[in-house]
């Protein structure tokens, strides 16, 4: 309940501050203005979640259900695109395929164009966050194929069914718990970005909020644009409680086998075409242009080796991030998979407003309550670790409870009939079930941590620069070589853990 009330917080400032207002509250929530950004922000969330289904969902049965040649180098590279944060991705775009980019260039050099269209807007917000939030999707799959009982599967096939017909009938629909959590981690995420709409100029909650809050001295509108994000976010939480099925999908201890691999036959070169090209799109082409522009920034005399102090504030404070995340995860989980009823699932929902509000909200909600009521934590580490908790406890509850629901509970039931506590219970049977749930949620925030920039931006102590804040710092001043080594250092440090969760989880 002690974090609850702290996830409430900022809920509480936006209240206040949109209560100050010289306009009524309702005013401001039904302008006009308000109503086509809330158009524009769930046309963008649901276009990306469907494009990134389309994506994540083949490549998971791919790399999981086949003998796609290289499928644990493939499953790799699809998850890397995670660790590129949306701002060093949009200004990858931009500088590529904007209307004065590269690829104009080399148009212009070679056929005398001198213009292409433009890419700004809903298209290359589409793109970007697509390409980078699929993911999300993927990973989610890819446990849930992997835990998954594969007798299940094999009788399908034993009564007749193709295996195209068992995954439609029998295996997609116990993806659909994997499917909805991942869904709704790219629509939050999407809803709250803030660096991509931002740098390709497309109008959604975090770029009106942004611009209010910069440019007026009445943030009013900004707190009730805020609070149309909430209540959309409880919205979408209540759908997706209803989308998943109530049923539990225990892993059978008795496996001794994995699942059978299905031969692609002719289909094989069509999967490894499909394979390539969104590596292509979400991975190779960036990492030409970051490389591009990396080898300019070091022509022009730009200095790598300053960026150390940088990269080791962003690797600290993402590990402590993700460790305290975790453990605040871990009894909500427990109560939420162990104690069926409304208060556990009402205190579970509530931790995902503050996946949904930006960055800034929180970070400035933060602001407001540390140098007004605990002035000694205003500007330190505690308190920025406390906002990313805010923000990113709802991709530790997703990979936790993923585990949780593993774990039947008549393996705990057993350890407690034998005369040992709930804490020995935990430490020997569950803890070590659910390690690997623990590992993918703590790596994910790991991640997460490293690319967000508003609450870093807002609430870093004095004199800590992350790679984040570099980045951004470069790009906002169209520096785009200067802007290439922290991205390039920021990704790497990412890479290493989703590479080795990544590895971990191969079948």
């Amino acid at each position: 309940m002690l974090l609850a009330g702290a996830i409430l917080l900022p809920v509480g400032y936006l209240v206040v501050r949109a209560g100050q207002g010289e306009t009524a509250i309702w005013d401001l929530v039904f302008r006009a203005r308000n109503l086509e950004i809330v158009w524009n922000s769930l046309i963008l969330a649901f276009s990306v979640t469907a494009a990134s289904i389309g994506i994540a969902l083949p490549l998971a049965w791919l790399t999981t259900r086949t003998d796609l040649p290289f499928r644990r180098g493939w499953a790799l590279l699809t998850a890397l695109p995670l660790v590129i944060p949306s701002y060093i991705g949009a200004y990858l775009f931009v500088s590529a395929m904007g209307p004065r980019g590269l690829v104009q260039g080399w148009l212009e050099t070679l056929f005398g164009i001198e213009r292409i269209p433009s890419l700004y807007g809903f298209p290359g917000a589409v793109y970007v966050l697509t390409v980078l939030t699929y993911p999300y999707i993927l990973l989610n799959l890819r446990a849930a194929l992997a835990g998954m009982d594969p007798t299940i599967e094999e009788a399908a096939r034993s009564l007749g069914h193709t295996p195209w017909q068992t995954f439609w009938r029998v295996t997609f629909p116990q993806l659909r718990p994997a499917l909805a959590a991942g869904s709704l981690l790219v629509i939050l995420y999407t809803l709250r970005d803030f660096g991509a709409v931002a740098i390709l100029r497309y109008d959604t909650f975090t770029r009106a909020i942004y611009v209010q809050y910069q440019s007026s001295l009445d943030r009013s509108a900004a707190a009730a644009l805020a609070l149309i994000l909430i209540v959309i976010t409880l919205l979408l939480l209540a759908a997706e409680t209803r989308w998943q099925t109530s049923a539990r999908q225990y892993s059978s201890t008795a496996r001794v086998r994995p699942p059978t691999i299905i031969a692609l036959g002719k289909w094989k070169g069509p999967a490894l075409v499909f394979c390539m090209g969104v590596v292509l799109a979400a991975l190779l082409l960036p990492a030409l242009n970051l490389g591009y522009w990396l080898v300019r920034g070091v022509q022009a005399g730009e200095e790598i080796r300053a960026l150390w102090g940088a990269s080791w504030n962003s690797f600290s404070i993402s590990l402590m991030a993700a460790f305290v995340t975790v453990a605040a995860s871990l009894p909500i989980s427990i109560l939420r998979v162990r104690r069926a009823g409304r208060v556990p699932q009402l205190l579970e929902r509530m931790m995902y407003v503050g996946f949904a509000l930006p960055g800034i909200v929180i970070a400035l909600a933060l602001v407001f309550f540390g140098a007004n009521y605990l002035p000694w934590l205003y500007q330190t580490a505690p308190m920025l670790i406390f906002a990313y908790v805010i923000l990113f406890l709802p991709q530790a509850l997703g990979a936790v409870q993923a585990s949780l629901l593993t774990v039947h509970p008549n393996l705990e039931e057993a350890g407690r009939s034998l005369g040992h506590g709930p804490l020995t219970v935990f430490r020997r049977i569950t803890l070590p079930l659910v390690r690997p749930g623990l590992g993918a949620g703590t790596a994910l925030i790991f991640l997460t941590v490293m690319k967000e920039l508003p609450a870093t931006l807002i609430l870093s102590p004095l004199g800590f620069k992350t790679l984040a804040t570099s980045v951004w710092g470069a790009v906002s001043e169209a520096f785009f070589a200067q802007a290439a080594a922290p991205a390039l250092l920021l990704i790497l440090v990412s890479s290493v853990p989703m590479a080795f969760l990544t590895i971990r989880k191969q079948i």
